[in-house]
């Protein structure tokens, strides 16, 4: 089968328009396609039976999947990001992928959508992503989506990188993942990095983001309480005002 056709667009809110000839297909999350040319078909299921999508659904997935194949000469189907930041594609030969929950978008037919459980006790209780992360196989085109810009690390035999583990999108399966403590009390407490950091040991290639969803939710919340506490002291200000007024 040709390899799939693709271009990615758009700058902070982008989306990945796919090419395809007859008989390429493709898969992706429910909720996920923006829109779709009549050369294709589009059939929802739930792949690997009701296990493989409470696996899906566990992985932070949708038990749903749906594929969009190519019945015509020639068809276009693109998808979109359901967050500001950028689409990831990656090209997967038989080696393993690792990544965050939520982070698949789309891929060719023949990838391979799978649960993977951390292999240590402190990575899963406090790696951000719990005990679950995506393993990706198979061979062809994965799209990820991941939040701001982001930035590739190729780590060399032994070659370690402390990460936080929010910005962590995927990694190689041939990389080590494992979590530790932020140096000392001071600096776990007020270094505001948080109490503990992923440790990423090479060989294989990283991918990280610079904005974590969460990271923005959180200043969105906090920024939104703000505005909430300065509309409530202001009506008790004009409140008073209007006492003062009245009184006179």
């Amino acid at each position: 089968m040709a390899a799939l056709n693709y271009k990615v667009i758009g700058d902070d809110m982008q989306a990945v328009v796919l090419e395809l000839t007859q008989g390429q297909a493709v898969k992706a999350e429910a909720g996920a396609m923006m829109f779709m040319t009549s050369g294709v078909e589009m059939d929802t299921k739930m792949e690997g039976g009701l296990f493989g999508g409470i696996k899906r659904k566990i992985a932070g997935e949708s038990l749903f999947m749906t594929t969009f194949a190519c019945h015509a000469a020639s068809g276009t189907v693109a998808f979109s990001s359901p967050y500001p930041g950028k689409i990831v594609p990656l090209e997967v030969s038989g080696q393993t992928l690792l990544c965050q929950r939520d982070a698949f978008l789309c891929a060719d037919r023949e990838i391979e959508l799978d649960i993977a459980f951390t292999k240590r006790l402190g990575a899963g209780f406090f790696g951000g992503e719990g005990f679950i992360l995506e393993r990706i196989t198979g061979h062809g085109i994965v799209f990820l989506q991941a939040s701001g810009a982001i930035v590739r690390k190729d780590l060399a035999n032994g070659e370690s990188l402390k990460v936080d583990t929010g910005c962590l999108v995927a990694f190689e399966g041939s990389v080590d993942y494992d979590i530790q403590m932020v140096g000392g009390i001071k600096t776990a407490f007020f270094g505001g990095e948080g109490l503990f950091l992923a440790r990423l040991t090479g060989p294989g290639q990283v991918w990280l983001q610079t904005l974590p969803f969460s990271r923005l939710a959180d200043r969105v919340i906090s920024a939104s309480r703000r505005s909430v506490g300065e509309v409530r002291r202001g009506r008790s200000l004009l409140g008073g005002l209007g006492d003062l007024i009245s009184g006179d």
